[in-house]
């Protein structure tokens, strides 16, 4: 407060130093980006995902994969346990779904043996393959990766409970 003058700060500056004063209400009148500042930005946002988002995908297909062997090492346990209340593995027919839903004539089942009630999909969301008896084993589970195909390479490969 200067003796009961009311200045703003742009009216002191104008007052001390004209031609700053003038730089000062003119940029404050012109707010916002210019078109080549904003370029400049989604130049370097462009570049950043051009190097970061390879990695991030191939991370992300990882833990797919991951994740699918994971869901078959448990499965591996819920069969395990099924055999031993039931002396069996179950049929192809029967399948996975004997896991969570008693099959006619059990009197032995002690199920479910899946938390959630259902069987789940992998996590391309497509359904487990069971087959038994399987031709490495008592049975054989597959997914068969991110294409949903037999075969495959990188995230599109097989799982399966016999390759680890």
């Amino acid at each position: 407060m200067n003796g009961g003058r009311n200045e703003s700060s742009i009216d002191r500056f104008s007052t001390r130093f004209p031609s700053l004063g003038r730089h000062v209400e003119a940029r404050t009148s012109q707010a916002g980006f210019t078109l080549i500042e904003m370029l400049v930005v989604l130049v370097i946002i462009g570049l950043v995902m051009g190097l970061v988002g390879p990695r991030v995908l191939s991370y992300l297909a990882d833990a797919r994969t991951k994740a699918a062997r994971l869901q078959i090492e448990s499965f591996n346990n819920s069969l395990d346990l099924y055999y031993l209340d039931v002396g069996r593995y179950p049929t192809t027919q029967e399948g996975l779904g004997a896991l969570v839903n008693r099959p006619p004539g059990m009197d032995t089942w002690h199920g479910p043996y899946l938390k959630g009630g259902t069987v789940p999909l992998d996590p391309w969301r497509n359904r487990y393959v069971y087959v038994a008896p399987g031709a490495h084993g008592p049975y054989d589970l597959i997914s068969y990766g991110s294409d949903g195909r037999e075969g495959g390479e990188g995230s599109a490969a097989d799982i399966t409970n016999w390759q680890r």
